[in-house]
């Protein structure tokens, strides 16, 4: 698969796994064109860590082909302060958002067809004295989206969530009709623009345990989810009833859909990191963008040992490919 314009791949916290990720990518065969964001020192400096050969060369926005294995695009943008593997320093964390706001520019103005992010330590970015919740909350509001959803695909498997960063104890409150009713239009509205799937099903999971069972074990089901689904699915939605979360995720239900959404963050991503941890995909729908990500964190204990698993972030890089392709085509 070829894209005009470029990938772009932001390369993360510098002192984790996410500057061996991106060394690692020159590793491949080049199928689609990408550009890592980062220091070109940093990354010079961890591929004599790590033993790799790697020609690092400056981006070129008229680049018209990938480049072969052995070599790696990079848009150069300077550290605050060197970076030693595993080493958390609160003075690079601008430096991050650098990479993000670079990326996001990009994307929006139609020089890169997507991005794609290795991982952030968000303790570190706040240690700086900077406010931030994750990658999915900043690039909204960068964007001034009004919703957004965090959806992770894997293992067969895609995964939506309700809610995402959320103590347990408040997630009920913040289940209300119209965000659920804004998080399924949005599901619906990018599995047919992105996906390519044009009458998406979605199975939806209960809040409560069994469903709520009829009112006795929680009456959110009734009160607020079910009126949500009996409109959507009158406006020709193929939504599901809520479902026991227990019961959800078994091949017989997986098979009959194409999306599930969960209520809340670990109701639904421990079954699909079970079955796909290393090689998942988290993808952010209702950017006006498309971006992916890994599945995990920064690795610190891994950061400079070779002993980094690259597989997520191709998985991120070839899904990025394809929503760009449906997009094009759309």
């Amino acid at each position: 698969m070829q894209l005009d314009p470029v990938l772009a791949i932001t390369s993360g916290e510098p002192a984790g796994i996410g500057p061996d990720l991106c060394l690692q990518l020159a590793q491949q065969h080049g199928l689609i064109k990408l550009v890592v964001l980062a220091d070109k020192t940093l990354l010079q400096e961890r591929a004599a860590q790590l033993g790799l050969d790697v020609e690092l060369h400056g981006y070129n926005a008229q680049q018209t082909s990938p480049l072969p294995a052995g070599h790696l695009s990079v848009l150069h943008t300077p550290l605050a302060q060197p970076v030693q593997a595993g080493k958390l320093n609160p003075a690079n964390s601008r430096y991050v958002l650098v990479l993000l706001n670079r990326a996001l520019q990009g994307c929006r103005s139609g020089e890169f067809a997507g991005m794609v992010t290795a991982p952030i330590h968000k303790g570190a970015i706040n240690d700086a004295g900077i406010s931030f919740t994750g990658h999915t909350e900043f690039l909204a509001e960068q964007t001034h989206a009004k919703q957004v959803v965090m959806m992770l695909a894997g293992g067969g498997m895609r995964v939506a969530l309700a809610t995402t960063h959320l103590p347990l104890r408040a997630v009920p409150d913040a289940i209300t009709s119209p965000l659920l009713e804004n998080v399924l239009r949005i599901i619906q509205h990018d599995l047919v623009r992105r996906f390519g799937i044009p009458h998406p099903r979605i199975l939806v999971a209960g809040l409560n345990p069994h469903a709520g069972e009829g009112g006795y074990l929680g009456r959110e089901e009734i009160d607020v989810i079910i009126p949500v689904l009996n409109k959507l699915r009158a406006e020709g939605i193929n939504v599901s009833v809520p479902l026991p979360a227990d019961t959800l995720f078994t091949p017989q239900r997986l098979a009959q859909c194409d999306c599930v959404l969960a209520m809340y963050h670990d109701q639904g991503l421990p079954v699909l990191k079970h079955a796909s941890f290393g090689r998942g995909v988290n993808v952010t729908l209702g950017l006006p963008i498309i971006r992916t990500s890994v599945d995990h964190g920064t690795a610190l204990e891994l950061a400079g040992t070779g002993r980094a698993d690259v597989g997520s972030l191709l998985e991120a890089i070839q899904m990025a490919a394809g929503m760009a392709s449906y997009e094009q085509a759309a």
